[in-house]
């Protein structure tokens, strides 16, 4: 049986960075297009791009934060330090 393919490391963290990237960039070239139709076809994926992109990022943030609590029990008693 064959390993699964991987990313390697920097290409995996910085893909949600280049989806929203992309994503704004073609929801702002959807803001200059001339044309309804190409506006339209521009932005809905700008849009999804954009989206996706933000919520993996904020996803992959909220696990660590998690992880992190998770690995000194002691610290889900209470708020972790710098938090209100």
């Amino acid at each position: 049986m064959k390993p699964p393919l991987r990313l390697a490391r920097p290409l995996y963290e910085g893909l949600p960075w280049v989806y929203a990237v992309c994503g704004g960039g073609a929801l702002i070239a959807s803001y200059f297009a001339p044309k309804r139709l190409a506006s339209v076809a521009l932005g809905l994926p700008g849009f999804v791009g954009l989206l996706a992109g933000l919520v993996i990022i904020l996803r992959r943030r909220d696990y660590r934060r998690m992880r992190r609590r998770y690995q000194h029990p002691d610290a889900l008693a209470g708020p972790p330090r710098g938090e209100p």
